[in-house]
């Protein structure tokens, strides 16, 4: 525990190094599976259409949003495949190998990659979506949607057994990357480079909240659908728990994550000494939920790549869903932008 603040750093799990290997290694055969067979599939009007990942990558270029589908590539498939991937080589080093300079780097992309691995949002937003579409049509689960689940509680495992912090005692005094020193002059940095961010997350919050996110064909005539237009729409429809999901996720989350960012910047700028550990939580839950938020970009992926029948009944991504997009990242890079330890020190001006 930390006397500070009193989070637990670490805890010592039996057999925790081979369990973390064996789910790594499990996961990334999984996420090998789910690539080669069907992933959902449809049926409205008497017409089918049906996915894969691939071809839902493919989609999402061929609409224009090439950028989105780098977006959800990224952080669906390649950046949790090489977190497992570097976590299966870590552990394994740790099992049959002495600590070096190839491990500690490991380590340091394992820690840069975690955050931006997005497996299990995807998951509950391809539930999400399916709900959405279930009173339209008749949706099929394919092999990959059950191959992906499976790689996603393996990466969840894996989580949940690899401890960094044992990890670092394992490598001792080998270093991958330093850590920069907490002076005036960082700090002022800091500072300034959060308070940049966020005024910057701030200003594409609006048309993230005020374009179309999604635009929906049916029998010809177009209709765009905002954020909180999708939130009325899912609740008046009878969705209470989607429709809260998504409130949630879309509003909820970013304002507030906003808001938390900026009182904490505010605190460390001016130097407050009071409710320490109310802000060193703060943080520690506003940099866990930052994520969450892109449920509602994976939800518009995965209606689009399944829902293409033309005129009939199409789905296209809006404006929005980049705006948004960027909001999330930006909110992210702030939280790790921001240097928690000045919660906890004090400078005098130069």
């Amino acid at each position: 525990m930390c006397p500070r603040c009193g989070h637990q750093l670490v805890a010592h799990r039996r057999n925790g190094v081979e369990y973390a290997y064996a789910f790594a290694v499990s996961g990334l055969l999984f996420l090998i599976l789910s690539l080669l067979f069907d992933f959902l599939s449809f049926r409205a009007s008497g017409q089918q259409n049906a996915m894969d990942l691939p071809a839902a990558l493919l989609t999402l270029s061929d609409n224009d949003y090439t950028s989105l589908a780098i977006i959800m590539a990224l952080g669906t498939l390649v950046l949790p495949g090489l977190t497992l991937l570097g976590i299966a080589v870590f552990q394994h080093l740790r099992l049959f190998a002495k600590p070096s300079k190839f491990a500690a780097n490991t380590l340091l992309w394992i820690k840069r990659l975690m955050p931006w691995s997005m497996a299990e949002i995807f998951l509950v937003g391809t539930l999400v979506s399916l709900i959405k579409i279930t009173s339209l049509a008749d949706v099929y689960f394919g092999l990959s949607f059950y191959a992906y689940i499976a790689f996603t509680i393996c990466f969840a495992c894996a989580m949940l057994y690899f401890e960094r912090v044992d990890a670092e005692w394992w490598l001792g005094d080998i270093e991958a990357g330093y850590e920069i020193p907490l002076d005036s002059k960082q700090a002022n940095i800091s500072v300034q480079r959060t308070w940049a961010l966020l005024f910057t997350a701030a200003l594409l919050y609006i048309p993230a909240n005020t374009l179309p996110i999604m635009n929906t064909t049916l029998l010809g005539s177009n209709e765009p659908s905002t954020i909180v237009g999708g939130v009325r729409t899912l609740w008046e429809s009878g969705s209470y728990p989607v429709a809260s999901i998504i409130f949630i996720a879309s509003i909820v989350v970013p304002v507030a994550k906003l808001f938390a960012l900026a009182w904490l910047n505010y605190s460390v700028q001016y130097q407050h000494v009071t409710n320490q550990r109310l802000r060193a939580f703060s943080y520690r839950v506003t940099e866990l939920i930052g994520r969450w938020s892109m449920i509602d970009v994976f939800v518009v992926a995965i209606l689009v790549a399944l829902i293409q029948l033309g005129n009939t009944m199409s789905i296209y991504p809006g404006p929005a869903v980049l705006a948004f997009c960027a909001v999330v990242f930006i909110t992210m890079i702030a939280a790790m932008t921001f240097d928690s330890r000045l919660i906890w020190y004090e400078f005098d001006d130069e």
